[in-house]
C-alpha cells in the first residue's frame, strides 16, 4: 500500500531555462505542432458521452483575432442536469476508492504533463495571450498541484498521524477520518487556465468527490486538453465531467442546484458575491449548506520606504504590475512610495516599463494581449479615469497589432483616495502613490476592500516586523514582489473581498473538499 514515505518528497517543478538554445527550439516546435492542431472542435464529455452540440463557443487567439484555437461545444440546463446526475451516479463508487488509488491517477497525469510541458505551454500562449516564462510557470504550477494534492491526500488518510487524538479509559480505535463531500463544481478563470483550472479540479477529485468542470468561456480548449489527458491516464469517466456553457443558464443552475456540495469559484468580486449569495440559498430537498470556496481578485501593491533597495524594489513593481498585462489577481497595481525616495523609484519604473516590448506571445513579447474585447474596453475606460486623477507618465493607449494590445501604464501622484487606488482593473495599468513615511504607507495599502497579496520593501528589521503584524493581506513578501506564488511554499489565498482565503497549495486545502467523520468505540470486556 503507498503510503507518504513510500514516495519521494514533494518538490517544484524546475521552471524552464530559456536561456538555453534547445529550450527555445523544443517550445517553438511545440507551438508550431498546436498551431497544427487548432481549428478542432470539442465535445462536451459527460460521463462515457462525448457530446457535440450545435452551438459552439469559439475560442480565438487574443494576439491574432482571425486565428481559431477551436470550437468548443456549449451546454445547457439540460446537459447540466445529466452531469449532475452523472456525477452523482459516480460518486457512490468514486468516494469508495482508497486514496492512494486516487492519488495514483494524478502522479501519472504529472508525469505525462512533465512529458509534454512545452505543448501545453503552447495552448497556453496561442489561447491566452501568455509569453514564454507565463506559460512555463502556468503549466509548472499545473504538475506541483497534481504532485502537491495527490501526496497530500495520502497523508490526510492516513490516521494516525493527520490528528492524533487524546485517548481516554475504555475506548479503543479513536480517530479522525476525512471523507469526501459529493458532487462538486468547479467555475476556472481564464488567467490560469491550466494551472487553477487543473488543481481546483483534482482537489477536489483526489478527495473523493466528483466534479463538473465549466472552464472560462476564453480558455475551454486548454481545460478539454487536461480533460483529455486525465481520461489518459486512466480516470473513470463520470469523475471529471466537462461542461462549458453561459453562466447564467449552466453556471447558475448548477450553483443554485439542491444535490451541489461544493462550489470552487476562482473569478471576478461580482461573481464571487452572486455565487455566494445563490448557494446561500437553501433549496427544497438539499440537506446541507454548500461549502464555497472563492478567490475573488484583489488590489494587490507595493509599499516602498527610504531605506529600501531601490533598484529591487523598481524591478518588482514593474514584473508584478505588468507580468502577464496585469491579469493577475496577486498583480501589483498600485505602487506606494515613501517621499524622500518617490522621484528616484518613479523614475526607474518608468524607464523598465519602457523598455518592454510589445507583441506576439508566441515570439516571447514582454506584453502580449489582454483576453478579450470586454477586457480591453474595460481597462481603457480605467485608464481615461486615471488621467483625470494622476499623472500619466508611461503608456496610456491600445497598442498596435490585430489583437487586445494596451501599452504598459503608468500613473503617477495619485491621490490614496482615487478609483484607480481602490478598484482592481485586471490589466497593465499602474497607480502610484507618494507618502510621507512607512506607517503611511502601510495604511494606504490596507485602505481598500481587498486583501490578497502585498510587499514592503525596507531594510529595517523594525519596520519589517511592523508590516508583518499589521500589513493586512493573505501573502505578504518582504523585498520581493507580490506575484509568484509556489504550491506547497506559498499557500495561496487572501481576507476580505479577496475570497475565503482558502490557502490553495497548502496542507490544509483539501479539508475545504472533505468532512471530518469522528469514530470510537468502547472496548469489550
Amino acid at each position: 500500500m503507498t503510503n507518504i514515505t513510500s514516495i519521494p518528497a514533494y518538490k517544484n517543478e524546475p521552471f524552464t531555462d530559456f536561456t538555453k538554445i534547445e529550450n527555445q527550439h523544443a517550445l517553438e516546435a511545440a507551438i508550431q505542432k498546436v498551431k497544427g492542431e487548432l481549428g478542432k472542435t470539442y465535445p462536451l464529455v459527460i460521463g462515457k458521452d462525448k457530446i457535440m452540440t450545435e452551438e459552439k463557443t469559439v475560442s480565438i487567439n487574443p494576439a491574432n483575432v482571425d486565428e481559431v484555437i477551436g470550437e468548443v461545444s456549449k451546454g445547457n440546463k439540460e446537459y447540466a442536469e445529466k452531469a449532475m446526475q452523472e456525477a452523482l451516479h459516480t460518486f457512490e463508487t468514486w468516494k469508495k476508492v482508497k486514496a492512494p488509488e486516487r492519488a495514483e491517477y494524478l502522479f501519472k497525469a504529472a508525469k505525462l504533463m512533465r512529458e509534454r510541458k512545452h505543448e501545453f505551454s503552447a495552448y497556453l500562449i496561442l489561447e491566452s495571450g501568455k509569453n514564454w516564462a507565463e506559460a512555463d510557470a502556468d503549466t509548472a504550477e499545473a504538475i506541483d498541484f497534481l504532485e502537491f494534492y495527490a501526496r497530500e491526500m495520502i497523508r490526510l488518510s492516513e490516521t494516525s498521524k493527520n490528528q492524533p487524538l487524546y485517548a481516554t479509559d475504555g475506548e479503543v480505535d479513536n480517530k479522525i477520518t476525512y471523507i469526501p463531500l459529493g458532487v462538486g463544481i468547479v467555475i476556472s478563470p481564464f488567467n490560469f487556465p491550466l494551472a487553477i483550472m487543473a488543481g481546483t479540479t483534482v482537489a477536489g477529485v483526489v478527495s473523493g468527490n466528483t466534479v463538473i468542470l465549466k472552464p472560462s468561456d476564453n480558455t475551454p480548449v486548454i481545460a478539454a486538453k487536461f480533460v483529455e489527458l486525465m481520461e489518459e491516464v486512466g480516470l473513470p469517466t463520470g469523475v471529471i465531467n466537462y461542461l462549458p456553457g453561459d453562466s447564467l443558464e449552466v453556471g447558475e443552475y448548477l450553483v443554485e442546484h439542491p444535490k451541489t456540495r461544493f462550489i470552487s469559484f476562482t473569478g471576478s468580486r461580482a461573481v464571487g458575491c452572486r455565487i455566494y449569495e445563490r448557494a446561500s440559498v437553501v433549496q427544497p430537498g438539499q440537506i446541507w449548506l454548500k461549502r464555497i470556496v472563492a478567490e475573488m481578485g484583489g488590489k494587490d501593491g507595493i509599499v516602498v520606504d527610504e531605506t529600501a533597495d531601490i533598484d529591487a524594489a523598481a524591478e518588482a513593481i514593474v514584473a508584478a504590475a505588468f507580468g502577464f498585462q496585469g491579469q493577475k489577481c496577486s498583480a501589483g497595481s498600485r505602487a506606494i512610495i515613501v517621499d524622500s525616495v518617490y522621484d528616484q523609484v518613479v523614475e526607474k519604473v518608468v524607464a523598465r516599463t519602457k523598455n518592454l516590448t510589445i507583441g506576439l506571445p508566441e515570439v516571447n513579447a514582454s506584453v502580449g494581449p489582454v483576453i478579450d474585447e470586454k477586457a480591453l474596453n474595460k481597462i481603457l475606460s480605467y485608464i481615461e479615469i486615471g488621467k483625470g486623477e494622476g499623472k500619466l507618465v508611461a503608456g496610456g493607449s491600445r497598442a498596435q497589432g490585430n489583437g487586445y494590445f494596451i501599452e504598459p501604464t503608468i500613473f503617477a501622484d495619485v491621490p490614496a483616495d482615487a478609483r484607480i487606488m481602490k478598484e482592481e482593473i485586471f490589466g497593465p495599468v499602474l497607480a502610484i502613490c507618494k507618502v510621507p513615511d512607512w506607517k503611511t504607507g502601510i495604511d494606504v495599502y490596507n485602505d481598500t476592500d481587498y486583501g490578497l497579496t502585498g510587499s514592503f520593501f525596507s531594510s529595517k528589521e523594525d519596520r519589517i516586523q511592523y508590516a508583518l503584524e499589521n500589513q493586512h493581506c493573505g501573502n505578504l513578501y518582504i523585498n520581493k514582489k507580490c506575484t509568484g506564488a509556489l504550491v506547497g511554499v506559498h499557500p495561496f489565498g487572501g481576507f476580505n473581498m479577496s475570497g475565503t482565503d482558502s490557502k490553495a497549495g497548502g496542507f490544509d486545502y483539501l479539508l475545504l473538499f472533505t468532512q471530518a467523520k469522528l469514530s470510537t468505540r468502547k472496548e469489550m470486556k
